[in-house]
């Protein structure tokens, strides 16, 4: 016997559970399948445990697709207003970190029992530890399902049946909380495309003579601006800290433009943003190695500065020597050997092309009824709550379709 609803979501993450929320708003039987013990994980590890839930300054400039204009409409219609007065109205309280990113003041499980209690009072039914196994479609005769369509997922202990089904299950990304391809292999087996998934907002890795050469740097930040040229639409810049580690380079800036490295070109670091050290040397009346070593020391942390010099030694006293290494440090070169792959990666990159998907509402173009939404989708956030913002946005929009 198959369990009947309105709606099944597979999927307990952000955009899921805001998704179910929406419907069950409307009346609809909706039943949520998570394949993990509880809800919302992602939401819990994230922001360092206290949620970066949204953003002030979300616009569509702040995501990557194949096809830019696509989240256009849902973020229009859900906005970081709209889920801040969702956050009010429980009394939770946030707070600006920087660059309108929003945060918890306590902890993250705030969001989630917020989320939780919505729920509730909308009827939505959530059963945790429920691994999915096969899911169908069949045509129906009756006028009960809309669409005469019905889904049945069928899971280890039980058989359930919707007319509606939407795909919230994430991607790649952090897999020891329950990553999967589950929501790509399905898309696949309902004859979607999809945008090949990567790793993204993830640290980079050095080539191995890189790695001898600046790895014992690990734990040193600074203030750089991160480009690259190779990507298919011009990728923004980025003003932000970047880290060394064991492995290659980190911080908010690599992790951002990590989102936009074709994996070919070489990334781009100005060390000195917004100095110009041509003008500061000679305000001190004077140029010479030693007075250069103590501009680098003001401007680079001093482990760094030291092992830049050594990298790097002038190339004698000439104007053009001195052009030169002032060039070298706005416009540092690194070829990454790679990334650090999914297991590091905050979110995943690619996933079900969205020229299969209506922009209004997440449905399939293709298979009536068959929505996918948050992370599935090839809509990828900058680093800084935009993602989740993303989550909710999407989730709204198929819930009001249900």
């Amino acid at each position: 016997m198959n369990r009947k609803y309105d709606v099944i979501i597979l999927g307990g993450g952000a955009a899921g559970l805001m998704c179910a929320i929406e419907a069950g708003k409307r009346g609809r039987r909706v039943l949520v399948l998570e394949r993990s013990d509880r809800i919302g994980k992602k939401i819990l590890i994230s922001g360092g445990g206290r949620c970066n839930f949204t953003n002030l300054h979300t616009s569509p400039e702040n995501f990557l697709s194949a096809n830019p204009q696509f989240a256009k409409s849902a973020l229009a219609r859900y906005t970081p207003a709209d889920f801040i007065a969702l956050v009010e109205k429980h009394r939770i309280p946030y707070h600006e970190k920087k660059l309108g990113q929003l945060f918890c003041d306590r902890a993250a499980s705030d969001i989630t029992a917020m989320i939780e209690q919505e729920c509730r009072d909308a009827g939505v039914e959530i059963r945790c530890s429920t691994k999915v196994k096969e899911v169908s479609k069949n045509e129906v005769r009756n006028n009960e399902a809309r669409n005469n369509v019905e889904f049945t997922v069928q899971a280890e202990d039980a058989n359930f049946a919707a007319p509606r089904l939407v795909v919230a299950t994430g991607g790649l990304s952090i897999a020891k909380i329950g990553a999967t391809s589950f929501g790509y292999d399905l898309a696949r087996q309902f004859g979607l495309n999809i945008e090949p998934p990567r790793a993204a907002l993830v640290p980079l890795t050095f080539s191995e003579q890189d790695r001898k050469r600046w790895c014992d740097l690990a734990g040193v930040s600074t203030e750089v601006v991160a480009s690259t040229r190779g990507t298919k639409h011009t990728p923004p810049a980025f003003r932000e800290n970047m880290l060394f580690t064991h492995h290659g380079l980190s911080g908010p800036a690599i992790l951002q433009i990590s989102s936009y490295w074709d994996g070919k070109e070489p990334i781009h670091l100005d060390l000195a943003p917004g100095r110009n050290l041509t003008a500061d040397l000679r305000t001190r009346g004077h140029r010479d190695p030693s007075s250069w070593k103590s501009l680098l020391r003001e401007i680079l942390p001093r482990r760094f500065a030291d092992r830049w010099l050594e990298t790097y030694p002038l190339a004698g006293n000439s104007d053009r020597a001195w052009a030169e290494a002032e060039h070298r440090l706005h416009a540092w070169e690194v070829k990454p050997e790679a990334t650090e792959g999914y297991g590091k990666a905050e979110v995943t990159a690619g996933g079900v092309d969205t020229g299969e998907l209506s922009a209004k509402t997440m449905e399939s173009r293709k298979v009536s009824g068959l929505f996918f939404i948050g992370e599935a989708v090839d809509v990828t956030g900058q680093l800084g709550g935009f993602n989740f913002q993303w989550a909710w946005a999407s989730g709204f929009c198929a819930g009001q379709a249900m």
